[in-house]
């Protein structure tokens, strides 16, 4: 099945995510015997994404998609979906967001025998693909090549 590119699609439906107020954090299109097109939506606001939320963003952008066809007219599902809250980091955004909160990394290989650790983000430089992280008094500077997943730690308490 032929369709639009997914940045063509994100830029189509910027302007509808940011008078709905929430921001597009990823889109996903499967192809298959049951082609879906999933647009996960995040915000910075108290409470994060819920239900309704998602049904507006929904409903705002069907006649946009509508008018877009981004699949030249072939049937798929629309999906609005939040990211989770044990989404990986992507953007720049979402390393500043959480500078001084404790995150959980995996790694590609150990780094002082460990693959999988939590520590606080203290650092993100993007120029150089470079976090520093402290972890048990210990300073560590990881390049994000090194990392196959970096996400908010989740204490449950």
């Amino acid at each position: 099945m032929k369709v639009k590119s997914v940045q063509e699609i994100g830029e189509a439906l910027a302007p509808v995510a940011a008078e709905v107020g929430v921001e597009i954090y990823e889109i996903v299109f499967k192809q298959g015997k049951n082609p879906s097109l999933t647009v996960f939506i995040d915000t910075d606001r108290e409470g994060g994404i819920d239900l309704d939320t998602c049904e507006k963003f929904h409903n705002a952008i069907d006649p946009v998609l509508d008018a877009l066809d981004p699949t030249y007219g072939q049937a798929y599902t629309l999906n609005v979906s939040s990211p989770g809250i044990d989404r990986p980091f992507k953007k720049d955004s979402d390393f500043l967001r959480h500078i001084g909160k404790k995150v959980e990394i995996k790694l590609y290989a150990p780094v002082r025998g460990q693959k999988a650790f939590d520590a606080v983000l203290t650092a993100y430089d993007p120029s150089a693909g470079n976090i520093t992280v402290e972890r048990e008094g210990e300073t560590l500077k990881l390049n994000l090549s090194q990392i196959t997943k970096i996400s908010e730690a989740i204490d449950f308490d």
